[in-house]
């Protein structure tokens, strides 16, 4: 069973950074795609970045730039670095994962498994 748990939100004014973890079990030596999403209430949930196990990663244009999706393989931890936050990024995070079944790996993949969030505010 494939279990997420998210840390490191938190809150910081404009132009702060933070580090957000995802610590993964139940996919040892399997091919996943992993991802970062974002949801303010009110609002349909949004894709922030995606990654494979072979590093590759893409972004939402609202975060090239500024944000970084990594991956340690051996930890089966998931990171989100978060640099030059503004206000429009505060949301709740959640990350994603499921076993990688073709090429490609993006937000648009249809993840079974999420973690439950973290939060993240942006404000002075």
């Amino acid at each position: 069973q494939v279990q997420l748990v998210e840390s490191g939100g938190g809150s910081v004014q404009p132009g702060g950074s933070l580090r957000l973890t995802c610590a993964g079990t139940g996919y040892t030596d399997h091919a996943m795609c992993l991802g970062w999403f974002r949801q303010v209430p009110g609002k349909e949930r949004e894709g922030v970045a995606a990654i494979d196990a072979d590093g590759y990663a893409n972004y939402a244009d609202s975060v090239k730039g500024r944000f970084t999706i990594s991956l340690d393989n051996a930890k089966n931890t998931l990171y989100l670095q978060m640099n030059s936050l503004k206000p429009e990024d505060t949301a709740m995070y959640f990350c994603a994962a499921d076993f990688l079944q073709g090429p490609l790996c993006d937000t648009d993949y249809p993840f079974d498994y999420w973690g439950r969030g973290t939060p993240v505010t942006v404000s002075s």
